[in-house]
């Protein structure tokens, strides 16, 4: 049971990273050393991942601003993954 209870942390913590990269691109964080080191970790952890839905998902052109929908389906996808790991997980078929 507890490496059920570590794989669903896990894609929770990635999860909150993934929110944290989304109201980043929202705000305008202070170029302060402590904070850069705390978002170049977050940039280089969930680019990686958001890179593949921003690949298949153009930016939507509204009022000529661009909205970038591809985190929140990155998002759903996660959480689909973490479901079908947590079901494969407690039935016990392993890996």
């Amino acid at each position: 049971m507890p490496i059920i209870e570590l794989v669903d942390k896990a894609f929770q913590i990635y999860s909150f990273l993934i929110l944290a990269k989304i109201i980043m691109s929202w705000i305008t964080v202070p170029d302060t050393p402590p904070l850069d080191v705390v978002v170049r970790f977050i940039n280089d952890v969930t680019e990686p991942y958001l890179g593949v839905f921003r690949r298949l998902l153009p930016m939507v052109g509204v009022g000529g601003a661009g909205i970038d929908f591809s985190p929140i389906i990155a998002l759903f996808a996660l959480n689909l993954i973490g479901q079908l790991v947590h079901t494969v997980l407690s039935q016990g078929l392993g890996f």
